[in-house]
């Protein structure tokens, strides 16, 4: 299953050619991952203050293969790869009109308030584990 989001690209996501600037892919690819985890039903605030627990990016791998512009109307795709005990893989990219711009693989952590890795809870697994193909 892939999550979509609809993002429209604004002048202030791009440097003076008017072209998305780098790291604004990361922060359109962070909000995809936000959405589906809330489509999921995972609360994340919830998460965090009752059980005092987080997911945090741990490796990141793009590949920026065309360039968005100001005006864009863009697909934000993220797609469950893996979930394992305390991590979770996701693929995502951001296309416009089907042609894919950036892809990245994307590796999260399970973490407590003071940054030790921890299991993700099993109703947390399971609920997202739902998306697996």
């Amino acid at each position: 299953m892939i999550h979509s989001l609809p993002v429209r690209v604004y002048y202030e996501d791009t440097d003076l050619a008017g072209i998305v600037y780098y790291a604004n892919y990361l922060k359109f690819i962070e909000r995809g991952r936000s959405e589906w985890v809330w489509a999921m039903g995972v609360d994340q605030t919830a998460l965090q203050a009752g059980r005092g627990l987080v997911f945090a990016v741990r490796h990141l791998e793009a590949d920026y293969l065309r360039p968005a512009r100001f005006g864009d109307d863009l697909t934000v795709g993220t797609r469950l790869l893996q979930i394992t005990g305390a991590r979770i893989l996701v693929e995502q990219e951001v296309s416009r009109a089907g042609e894919r711009l950036f892809r990245a693989g994307v590796t999260l952590a399970c973490l407590t308030g003071d940054g030790h890795a921890a299991r993700i809870p099993a109703d947390i697994r399971a609920a997202l584990a739902a998306a697996l193909p």
